[in-house]
């Protein structure tokens, strides 16, 4: 005979949040899915009928009957009539039989015998977590003064442009285009997208079979040093440069040519004879990372010219190219190629949101198609269904609006970030901000940036110690990035004084 739940669990186990956005029926339905899947309620067992736990709970009752309808669309719940509501056995039928057991001898083998576990340390030839990364705590949300790069404004995103196209990609009509398997292949109205809309912006014209889509830019480095590079293979690497593309070449065992930056990029005159020894050069020419230093046509040209006469290909990171307060981004170094010596990586999701990793690599059709192979051997392709919603915020003009929405508050807030350095910092120095996200800042001599940023997270003040981007850490400690993407315009002025106070308790006496 079935077992009834006694009524009371329910209003211990409801925990009402006040500040959940999910509806009153989806909270119960998670509540009842969660009870049901940790063995609290046995196979079979009855629920409490809809009127009883709508009082339990304090709710209405078409409440809970709507949360009740859903679990038996799903297979949670079995509705008899007459009768009510009960835990479907078939559901949990082998769920809560699974329980943890050591493993039995084999026929023979002596008892008592101890089993030696692998040790991984010694497998694992280059272990990725030892690699100097840049650190953002996951909380960042919760910090007063977030100076972070590469995070979002929640207020600046556009929900509602959103909300529609993944509704559009929901229709019966769209669906049948994104839900198969597309294994190599990338959605077709995306491509023709990125084409006809975002290249031609920076100067860029490729055809569909020189474009695929990654999982965002830091995938497409990977698949294309993957592809690429070996323990034979140079790689020109900007100092200070970009610690994860770093990371990705070293990985792949080529050997990294560091190449100092100034306040306009590599200078390819000056470094020619380094240039003359690499296989590939990885720069990011429009917005530096980290300096944000932009490299003038001049030396574009001169790197284009240097990479004909000594025969090396160079990866143009342009991570962050729709990010110019004029609204008008710099023509990309691939925009004055016309021998295939560039291949450039973008970016579509870091001005809109970074978590929707999405982006794109344009090279010569041959590359383009061992990409896709190699891509097929690690996630086949990105999640079509986003791939499908994103074309249509391009086709609909949501993007072009987002970006001019943003150049406007990234101004704004640019220009008082560099204005409360100034007011508060003076005895630091800053590259001025003409475009992206965040400032390079150079501190003192004496300032330690890694124990500083140490000491403002306690503060509630969060920058990024600027040691990770050099080669040589020990180096350049003076240096530290703030990021002004994820921090409202009011707060900036405050928190670079708050940050000020910091780095005074530092001064030696």
């Amino acid at each position: 005979m079935p077992t009834r739940t006694p009524s009371a669990l329910w209003a211990h186990q409801f925990r009402r949040s006040p500040e959940s956005k999910a509806t009153l029926q989806h909270q119960i339905r998670q509540m009842l899915v969660a009870a049901i899947l940790d063995g609290q309620l046995p196979p079979d067992s009855a629920l409490p009928s809809s009127r009883e736990l709508a009082d339990q709970l304090g709710v209405a009752r078409n409440t809970v009957v709507l949360a009740y309808q859903m679990l038996v669309e799903e297979g949670y719940l079995l509705s008899r009539e007459r009768s009510g509501h009960f835990v479907n056995p078939e559901m949990l039928q082998g769920l809560h039989g699974l329980t943890a057991r050591q493993p039995e001898p084999g026929p023979g083998a002596p008892a008592g015998e101890i089993h030696v576990r692998p040790e991984w340390q010694k497998r694992i030839v280059r272990p990725p977590s030892a690699q100097r990364n840049i650190v953002k705590p996951t909380n960042w949300q919760n910090y007063a003064f977030p100076f972070i790069y590469g995070q979002f404004d929640q207020s600046l995103f556009p929900i509602n442009d959103w909300r529609e196209c993944c509704m559009k990609a929901l229709s019966i009509m769209e669906i049948r285009n994104w839900a198969p398997d597309l294994i190599e292949r990338d959605d077709e109205s995306l491509i023709q997208q990125i084409r006809t809309r975002v290249l031609p912006r920076r100067g860029v014209f490729a055809m569909p079979e020189e474009i695929v889509i990654t999982n965002g830019c830091q995938q497409a480095l990977y698949l294309v040093a993957d592809l690429l590079c070996g323990k034979r293979t140079t790689v020109g690497f900007e100092n200070p440069g970009y610690p994860d593309a770093r990371n990705i070449f070293e990985n792949r065992n080529a050997h990294l040519l560091e190449l100092p930056v100034d306040g306009e990029g590599i200078d390819p005159q000056r470094l020619s004879g380094s240039l003359a020894r690499c296989d590939y050069v990885y720069v990011t020419p429009s917005h530096q990372c980290p300096t944000t230093a932009t490299m003038p046509i001049g030396r574009r040209r001169a790197l284009l010219e240097l990479a004909q006469r000594n025969d090396f290909v160079i990866i143009e990171d342009d991570y962050e190219s729709e990010n110019t307060f004029s609204g008008t981004p710099h023509p990309a170094l691939k925009s004055l190629d016309t021998a295939d010596r560039v291949i450039y990586v973008g970016s579509l999701s870091k001005t809109f949101a970074p978590g929707l990793r999405l982006g794109y690599v344009v090279g010569p059709q041959e590359l383009i198609r061992e990409l896709r192979a190699l891509r097929r051997l690690m996630v086949r392709h990105p999640v079509a269904y986003i791939q499908r919603a994103f074309a249509t915020f391009l086709a609909l003009g949501h993007h072009d609006a987002l970006l001019r929405r943003l150049a406007h508050a990234y101004k704004e807030r640019a220009q008082a970030l560099m204005a409360a350095l100034d007011t508060h910092l003076p005895e630091a120095r800053y590259v001025p901000v003409a475009g992206g996200a965040s400032c390079w800042v150079e501190g003192p001599p004496w300032l330690d940036s890694a124990r500083l940023a140490d000491d403002a997270r306690e503060a509630g003040i969060l920058i990024e110690p600027g040691g990770v981007f050099f080669a040589d850490e020990a180096e350049r400690s003076p240096w530290f990035r703030m990021g002004f993407s994820a921090i409202k315009l009011e707060k900036i002025e405050p928190g670079v004084r708050a940050l000020a106070q910091v780095v005074r308790q530092q001064q030696p006496s």
